[in-house]
């Protein structure tokens, strides 16, 4: 397992027990996104310096390469020459070149293997921080709703309830007593009016027949003259 692999496994485990105790999933998330980020981007540091070292690596490979053909190339010219010392040592120089070459192969083809390696699982990191993106997006409008409807619901718990009911059963019994009261208040007026108030109702009273009296006596007259 790369350790790439198990850092993002470490922070899967991390993410997975802090969110069973966080307060707020929002702000959890939020912040478990700027630590993957983080990761990321030490990851990215880890892996340009991979690439570097297998760089350097191939440029000692192509360095040497050269230089043992170059040499086989002297010690041909220093043979053609008549020069056999030289030659000597050119292939001498050759055959040490070409084990340095050997060697820096062989570390080169480590290099890549570790380079290319690493590469792979940086990738992995990041289609895991899209992929946890798009998730955190839906377990936000998740826990939105969620604290919407525990808003509804805290709301209604009192809503319609016995306590409710029972204050309107206090308020219409009081309504009743104030019409109750009411018509107690003005029974007891009526049950108060003096003798001198019935006689003036009955005077208003006989007006009225007076004027009905006058009224037919014209409309008698009107008759007798038509």
């Amino acid at each position: 397992m790369g350790i790439f692999k198990r850092l993002r496994d470490m922070t899967m485990a991390s993410i997975n027990d802090l969110l069973d105790k966080a307060e707020d999933p929002v702000k959890m998330l939020n912040q478990f996104l700027r630590d993957m980020e983080e990761d990321i981007l030490e990851a990215e540091a880890a892996v340009a310096k991979q690439i570097a070292i297998e760089k350097k690596f191939k440029q000692q490979v192509e360095e040497l390469e050269e230089l043992v053909a170059r040499r086989e190339e002297q010690a041909l010219k220093a043979l053609e020459q008549n020069n056999e010392d030289l030659a000597r040592r050119a292939l001498q120089d050759k055959k040490e070149q070409q084990a340095k070459l050997d060697d820096f192969k062989s570390q080169h083809t480590v290099a890549k293997t570790n380079a290319d390696r690493l590469r792979s699982q940086l990738d992995e990191m990041k289609d895991e921080f899209g992929k946890m993106k798009n998730k955190k997006d839906t377990l936000v409008a998740r826990a939105e709703a969620a604290k919407a409807q525990k808003h509804i619901n805290q709301a209604m718990s009192g809503f319609g309830t016995d306590n409710a009911a029972k204050g309107f059963d206090r308020m219409t019994e009081k309504v009743l007593q104030m019409e109750a009261e009411a018509q107690a208040s003005d029974e007891l007026r009526s049950s108060s009016r003096s003798l001198d108030d019935e006689l003036k109702q009955l005077d208003k009273s006989g007006g009225v027949e007076d004027e009905m009296a006058a009224l037919r006596a014209k409309l008698a007259a009107k008759k007798s003259q038509a």
